[in-house]
């Protein structure tokens, strides 16, 4: 009975809670009011976490508003963003390609395209074994990015695009970003220029040909950055702050900013949107959201690693459960050297919520690099789905003039 009426009471006193201003500090108390879950966190600035969390509020004809709230959001401190450099390098390969088609090359992200090593490093690609008939494309490429998040996939599209044209084309659309290499292959800068020949081809017929791209222009970071106290070298520890001067750069706020360009472009400035057909971004959308065991070509229903939750850190952390129909997450994960991010567009189509949410956390207490011993399971995972549960949480309570009208979300698999 002591044990109920305690309940009972907690209950009482949660529901009787004033509502938190939503101000600058909105965030901040909200982790405070769920001490139990985020202590660490709150006690704990060395996990350097960072928050952004976007309400939707929709008009009467159902337009978008934005209203973002931050928590430790600082683009000067840098994160290593893992695999969320995948997305925007998909958007740009779909734009290079509808660049190429404008000039009258007969290709598109279904052609087959091959690879050539001419420089050190470099890779040829003559197949693709996962592919249907083990025809390499872009659009396959594309989808084991988004999907399972494939590294070889990523490097694929860079060698397409180029590391030259990929920041020039970041920058003059007004990102803050720089993309200087391939994952997890380890290259010197030098080999990082260099990328490889490329052919489209449809039965011995050469549709475009592309040389060796090289990228001359300087690629000196703003400035130094070091991490850490030590790092991994052939077994052997150094103790010295490990270099992340030349790894990729790719702010939080960038990231949900190039999100919000692919779900909302009607309301994004028209120079930072990215040149897609309709067709392409309903693509992107839809292995976006898509999950393994939705996925046909390749079959990934058999490998029980990839599991629902596989690329959906946020809200269902690594839960191996099903994640209910009624909810569709468009986003992109990281996670490399003990940082982890998501950054997410979350809909629940059953009782009518949409937010956007995004976070990164750093799980490498000992600061250690390159040992493997990160915390995901034990600090990461824990941290993102339970930020998302509460956000979502709040999102359920959260009242709206106009109930949002998602059906161009709901896309047929």
């Amino acid at each position: 009975m002591v044990r109920i009426l305690f309940t009972v009471l907690t209950f009482l006193l949660a529901a009787c809670e004033p509502p938190i201003p939503e101000d600058e500090f909105f965030l901040k108390h909200l982790l405070e009011r769920n001490t139990s879950k985020f202590q660490a966190i709150l006690s704990n600035d060395s996990l350097e976490v960072q928050i952004i969390y976007t309400q939707i509020i929709r008009d009467s004809l159902n337009q978008p508003h934005f209203k973002s709230f931050y928590y430790h959001v600082d683009s000067t401190q840098y994160f290593y963003p893992a695999s969320t450099v995948k997305l925007p390098q998909v958007l740009l390969a779909f734009e290079k390609l509808n660049e190429l088609r404008a000039i009258g090359y007969s290709i598109d992200k279904y052609s087959p395209i091959y690879h050539d090593s001419l420089y050190h490093g470099q890779m040829s690609v003559k197949m693709d074994t996962t592919a249907r008939d083990s025809i390499p494309t872009i659009a396959h490429y594309a989808k084991k990015i988004m999907v399972v998040s494939d590294n070889d996939a990523f490097n694929r599209l860079y060698e397409f695009v180029g590391q030259k044209a990929t920041n020039e084309k970041m920058r003059a659309k007004g990102y803050n970003v720089r993309f200087l290499h391939r994952l997890e292959r380890p290259l010197t800068p030098d080999q990082n220029r260099h990328t490889e020949a490329i052919r489209f081809k449809q039965n011995d017929s050469v549709l475009y040909k592309q040389s060796m791209l090289i990228n001359t222009d300087s690629i000196r970071p703003p400035r130094k950055v070091f991490k850490g106290r030590g790092f991994i070298r052939k077994d052997s520890l150094i103790q010295q702050p490990f270099d992340f001067t030349y790894k990729n750069s790719y702010p939080l706020q960038e990231q949900q900013e190039i999100l919000k360009a692919i779900l909302f472009p009607q309301v994004v400035d028209p120079k930072r949107r990215f040149n897609l057909t309709p067709d392409d971004r309903q693509f992107v959308l839809q292995y976006m959201s898509q999950l393994p065991r939705e996925t046909q070509v390749p079959s990934y229903d058999k490998d029980s690693t990839l599991y629902d939750a596989y690329c959906k850190f946020l809200l269902f952390g690594d839960d191996q459960s099903p994640i209910p129909s009624s909810i569709r997450i468009f986003n992109k994960v990281g996670d490399a050297y003990g940082y982890l991010i998501d950054n997410a567009y979350i809909v629940d189509f059953e009782n009518g919520v949409e937010f956007m949410l995004s976070a990164v956390i750093n799980t490498n207490t000992d600061g250690i690099y390159n040992d493997g011993k990160y915390e995901y399971k034990t600090i990461g995972y824990p941290f993102m789905r339970n930020l998302g549960q509460v956000i979502y949480d709040y999102e359920r309570k959260r009242k709206r003039q106009y109930k949002p009208d998602l059906s161009e979300f709901q896309i047929s698999r």
